[in-house]
C-alpha cells in the first residue's frame, strides 16, 4: 500500500488529541499533493530518489530487540549525559539511561509525553517544521507518533547534555521509521545533544526523520548529529532551528552510511545577536549518493553565521551541497561565512555544489567558496620522501582534510569517536 492507503489505519492506531489529528491530515494531504520529489524539482534535481518511490515500505513493527551491540559499536554508548534509545522508531525505556534531572527539565517519548501532557507539545510541535515545501517533511507530519521530546525550562543554571539512539534493527522488511524530534531549550539554558542513527550493515529500510529545535533569548544548544545508518537504507532528514535574541546554535552534521542520504537544514535566526554555526562531514564510497541542503535565514540586524561543509568521495559515490544564506533588507551589520570543500578520491567520484548568497541589504559581510580537487600531489610528496609509503601518505591527508571540520565539536567524547572512525576508514588507503 501508498503511504495515503496507510494513513487512515496509522491514524485510528495512533490516536491523540484533535490538534494533533488535524496536523496529521494536513501532512498527509500536502504529500498526496506534492507526491515524491524528482529531478525536474529544483531542490532535487541532483538527487534521484525514485529507488524510495519505488519501493513497498511498510511501518516497521518493533521486535523489542536488544540493540547494545549496534549501539556499542557505533563508540558512543559511553558518552556523557542521559541516553534515549528508540527501536525501529518507539521510545525504549528499558534500554535507555535517563539519571536525576534537574528540576524543569522534561525529556521523554514523545507519545508518552503525548498520552501525559499533550498541551506541553499543542505550542511547539508543527511550528517549525512547515508542511508546505518538503514533501519528505509532509509525509512524516502525517505520521507523527514517537521520537523525543525535550524541554528545558527557563534560567536553568547547569548544561543538560542528551544523546539521541534511533535504532533501524532491520527486522522488518523495508521497513519505514518517522522520528519526530522536538527540542525547547528555555531562556538562558544550556544544552548539549547528539542525534544518532544506527543500524545493521545489509538491512534495506527507510528513516524519514524531522527535526524541530526552538532556542529562546540568550539559550546556548551544541547539537551534532550521526548518520551511521546501512549503505543499502535510505536516510531522508529534516532540521528546522527557530533562534531568538542573544541564542547561540551550533550543529555538526556527520554522515557516512545510507545509499541515498538528503540532509535538508533551516536556520531561522528570528531576533538580533544570534550566532548560528552549520558545520558537516560526509564521507561516500561505493555508489552512495549524499546530498546537504542548508539555508540560514538573516531577518534581523547584527547576527552572525558561519558555515563549514567537506566531502570525501570516492569509488563512484556523488555528492550535493546547496548552502543558502538570506540576508533581509532590515538585517544590517550581517556577518555570514560560507564554505564547501570537496575532496574526490577516484577519477569516477563527483560532487555538485551551489553556493547561494541573496543579500537584500547593504551593510554586510557575507561571503561563500567552493572548491573540489584531489589529494595535494606536493603534500604526498613530501610524505612520501619521509619514507612513508603511498598509500599511508594518501590515509595521512585523507584524515587531516576530514578532521578539521570536526574540531569545533566540544565533546572531547564526541570527538574522540569520530576521529576513530575516520582512523579506521583511511587507514587503508
Amino acid at each position: 500500500m501508498s503511504f495515503t492507503e496507510q494513513h487512515p489505519e496509522f491514524l485510528k492506531a495512533a490516536g491523540g488529541p484533535d490538534w494533533l489529528g488535524e496536523l496529521r491530515n494536513a501532512g498527509i494531504a500536502r504529500f498526496a499533493e506534492l507526491g515524491f520529489p524528482t529531478t525536474r524539482d529544483e531542490d532535487w534535481r541532483f538527487t534521484d530518489v525514485s529507488p524510495i518511490r519505488q519501493t513497498a515500505f511498510t511501518p516497521a513493527v518493533p521486535a523489542g530487540a536488544d540493540v547494545a551491540g549496534l549501539l556499542q559499536g557505533s563508540g558512543g554508548s559511553d558518552w556523557p549525559g542521559h541516553h534515549l534509545v528508540f527501536v525501529d522508531g518507539v521510545f525504549t525505556p528499558d534500554q535507555s539511561a535517563i539519571g536525576a534531572l534537574p528540576a524543569g527539565v522534561r525529556l521523554g517519548g514523545l507519545a508518552d509525553i503525548l498520552a501525559a501532557t499533550p498541551e506541553l507539545l499543542q505550542p511547539h510541535l508543527g511550528t517549525g517544521a512547515a508542511v508546505n515545501g518538503n514533501p519528505f517533511t509532509a509525509l512524516n507530519t502525517g505520521f507523527i507518533r514517537d521520537g523525543a521530546a525535550i524541554f528545558l525550562g527557563d534560567d536553568i543554571d547547569e548544561r543538560v547534555t542528551v544523546n539521541l539512539w534511533y535504532v533501524s534493527t532491520g527486522a522488518t522488511a523495508n521497513a519505514v521509521t518517522q522520528p519526530r524530534t522536538l527540542i525547547v531549550v528555555g531562556r538562558n539554558g544550556n544544552f548539549t545533544v547528539t542525534e544518532n542513527y544506527v543500524g545493521p550493515g545489509d538491512a534495506c529500510y527507510l528513516t524519514n526523520a524531522v527535526t524541530e529545535i526552538i532556542l529562546a533569548e540568550n539559550a546556548v544548544i551544541d547539537h551534532t548529529k550521526m548518520q551511521l545508518e546501512s549503505e543499502t537504507a535510505y536516510h531522508i532528514a529534516a532540521m528546522h532551528v527557530h533562534a531568538a535574541r542573544d541564542s547561540r546554535f551550533k550543529s555538526h552534521a556527520i554522515t557516512t552510511g545510507g545509499a541515498i542520504t538528503r540532509n535538508t537544514i533551516k536556520a531561522q535566526l528570528d531576533d538580533e545577536n544570534i550566532e548560528c554555526t552549520l558545520n558537516g562531514l560526509y564521507l561516500g564510497h561505493g555508489r552512495q549518493l549524499v546530498d546537504n541542503h542548508t539555508c540560514i535565514e538573516h531577518a534581523h540586524p547584527n547576527c552572525n553565521s558561519s558555515e563549514i561543509y567537506k566531502g570525501i568521495l570516492d569509488d563512484k559515490a556523488r555528492g550535493v551541497f546547496n548552502g543558502r544564506i538570506h540576508v533581509r533588507q532590515d538585517a544590517q551589520k550581517t556577518d555570514a561565512l560560507q564554505t564547501n570543500r570537496a575532496l574526490l578520491l577516484s577519477d569516477d567520484a563527483r560532487v555538485n555544489t551551489k553556493p547561494e548568497l541573496e543579500i537584500h541589504a547593504d551593510d554586510v559581510r557575507c561571503t561563500h567558496g567552493a572548491t573540489v580537487g584531489q589529494l595535494d600531489e606536493a603534500g604526498l610528496f613530501y610524505l612520501r620522501s619521509r619514507g612513508i609509503d603511498a598509500e599511508t601518505a594518501r590515509g595521512i591527508l585523507t584524515y587531516a582534510f576530514a578532521c578539521e571540520a570536526v574540531t569545533d565539536i566540544e565533546s572531547q567524547p564526541v570527538r574522540d569517536t569520530i576521529e576513530q572512525l575516520l582512523i579506521g576508514r583511511y587507514r587503508q588507503l
